[in-house]
């Protein structure tokens, strides 16, 4: 299958490289950078799955030869182009173990941009080519840092909220506050369960379970991570009609008896829902629960809704005053906001909240596309480029230093500049800084975690978080 073949696995142009290096060529090193973006530091994390995945072992056979000279030959309609001769060396030579070698900061390091987080090199001079071949499949790591970047950013939000109003005793609900509803938004079961795993770094609510499997599957995670609860969804709060949603709403209740169990409650009219059912019909069972029942709006917008609703539940439910002095509904009531849920929406649905003497304890989020899929790798302008080479064994530095137009018309040099030389990352006074490797004497942060498809350094899932929270 071409997902299983990594000979498959480039960008078309790729394939002519072989030829276009100059001659000479026997040593191709390149790194991987966020160039800025979004977020001043990124959570690196992910890596270890593509080496599971795609790198490690014997991953060039004949059989993957073949498949691959019948597909390119017909890509690119011409038969001097892919060359088979070049992955056959690697299959006799290296038993079909790719000869590079991958330095990379330890996974769950929290880094700020402009710094090198991986380098990839060839190993036998042979093989200089194949280091920006694999730059294809490597560089979608853009995708796992950046999801569990925006987590990471999520939780810092939350915490800083609960620090200013909600109380002390609430703070172990933080992990839950942040749920992954994305699973249907993303393009494949793979970006699900690599965005899930990414954001389980930070939160452990999800309905998106296959994040929990890839976490034990490719880091060894302890237990499963994810945790979810019952829930209903539109198909079961509109079965009986707008006039049968009092009584959906009682079944509810009565058929999960204790713990928490969510219901959405926007079919018809939310406020109505929340006055007359929840809070009027429905209060003393709701009440007499030994747990909770989070209450979902699902439509309008996100602010202004929360507000009217915890107005209407204040009302109806009453509420006291935590030591902060934010109102806080009683135990057995909360809300859930899972629509329209972003980075701008959740600063600006806390702030209002806290304008509001409300406490942030009163509120969990879930969050879809805007959490898996809509990131793409621009959020902090991924790029992996070659910055150090060798021709007949000397030794080049290699760098691009663009010089283009602003929207201006005005010339400048870009942001895409690369660095040069081979580099190494050190921290100092706090803050990681890239040198090239001769310019600082200090123990370069990257280890070896991959050579000659072997896979050199493991990290586990509790590891990892254990670094971004140290």
């Amino acid at each position: 299958m071409t997902s299983d073949n990594i000979i498959l696995l480039a960008d078309g142009y790729k394939y002519a490289h072989h030829k276009l290096y100059y001659p000479g060529t026997n040593k191709i090193y390149s790194y991987l950078e966020s160039r800025g973006g979004v977020f001043p530091a990124t959570v690196f994390f992910g890596l270890q799955y593509y080496l599971k995945k795609y790198l490690s072992g014997q991953v060039i056979t004949e059989d993957k030869i073949n498949a691959a000279e019948k597909v390119l030959t017909e890509v690119f309609q011409r038969q001097d182009v892919f060359d088979r001769t070049i992955f056959e060396y690697i299959l006799h030579q290296h038993g079909g173990r790719l000869p590079v070698k991958i330095n990379a900061v330890p996974e769950g390091s929290v880094v700020e941009n402009s710094n090198v987080l991986m380098t990839i090199e060839n190993t036998d001079p042979q093989c200089y080519w194949l280091t920006n071949f694999l730059e294809t499949l490597l560089v979608q790591i853009w995708y796992p840092i950046t999801v569990a970047t925006l987590s990471h950013h999520i939780r810092l939000i939350v915490e800083e909220y609960y620090q200013e109003t909600a109380s002390a005793g609430s703070f172990t609900g933080i992990p839950y506050v942040l749920n992954d509803f994305g699973f249907r938004g993303v393009s494949s079961v793979e970006s699900a369960g690599l965005g899930d795993m990414s954001h389980l770094l930070n939160f452990v609510g999800s309905d998106t379970i296959v994040g929990s499997v890839f976490a034990q599957q490719y880091y060894q995670a302890a237990s499963i991570i994810g945790k979810s609860i019952p829930a209903t969804e539109h198909s079961i709060c509109t079965l009986l009609g707008e006039e049968g949603e009092l009584a959906v709403f009682e079944h509810v209740l009565r058929t999960y008896p204790t713990g928490t169990v969510a219901c959405v409650s926007d079919s018809f009219d939310i406020f109505r829902a929340c006055a007359d059912y929840w809070g009027t019909a429905l209060k003393e069972l709701i009440l007499s629960r030994e747990g909770t029942l989070v209450i979902r709006p699902d439509s309008g917008d996100p602010t202004f809704t929360l507000l009217r609703v915890f107005d209407i539940l204040f009302e109806k439910f009453g509420f006291t005053f935590n030591e902060k002095g934010y109102k806080v509904l009683p135990k057995q009531i909360r809300v859930i906001q899972g629509d329209g849920v972003n980075l701008d929406s959740i600063r600006q649905i806390y702030a209002c909240l806290k304008l509001n003497g409300i406490s942030a304890e009163n509120l969990v989020l879930g969050m879809g596309g805007a959490l898996l899929q809509k990131p793409d790798r621009d959020v902090n302008q991924f790029a992996l480029k070659c910055s150090y080479a060798e021709i007949n064994g000397a030794p080049i530095d290699v760098q691009k230093n663009p010089l283009e137009l602003n929207k201006y018309g005005v010339l400048q040099r870009s942001f895409k500049k690369s660095k040069k030389g081979q580099l190494k990352l050190v921290k100092e006074e706090g803050a990681y800084k890239t040198y090239r490797i001769e310019e600082n004497d200090a123990k370069d942060l990257m280890v070896p975690v991959f050579e000659n498809g072997t896979i050199l350094k493991e990290y586990t899932f509790e590891e990892i978080i254990s670094r971004i929270y140290q």
